[in-house]
């Protein structure tokens, strides 16, 4: 996209994006911050194994709500957005706030534990 979207203007398309969830999910997500970031981390592409031709709309860190074992207090989870990915591989407006809800999608799918069969199919509806 030829022309950057503001901060403020970005984290608006992801408010709408996590507005437009299924209800199972806006009810059920705890503890989670959602934050943007404008490109990921040299060496969280390295861990990831992502060329360096290619690059990464989001990330999750935590742990999965299934895999966890215990009901300690934790610091919250994270899922991070990088407004400057997204708006380096979209052509346009309309396709970024496509991208940013894919991305949005995906990412709390990891929080959730989804298999990838499982967000691709909610990836789909959007």
């Amino acid at each position: 996209m030829e022309r950057r979207l503001t901060r403020k203007k970005f984290n608006a398309l992801v408010a709408e994006a996590l507005d437009r969830l299924p209800v199972e999910f806006r009810e059920n997500m705890r503890n989670v911050a959602v934050v943007v970031e404008d490109w990921p981390p040299d060496d969280l592409l390295d861990e990831l194994g992502i060329p360096e031709d290619d690059t990464l709309f989001g990330s999750y860190q935590g742990t999965p709500l299934g895999e966890r074992t215990h009901d300690l207090v934790q610091l919250p989870d994270r899922i991070v957005l990088y407004q400057r990915a997204l708006e380096e591989e979209c052509a346009s407006e309309a396709e970024l706030v496509r991208e940013v809800a894919i991305t949005v999608i995906h990412e709390i799918g990891h929080h959730f534990g989804l298999t990838d069969a499982e967000m691709d199919l909610l990836e789909r509806q959007v």
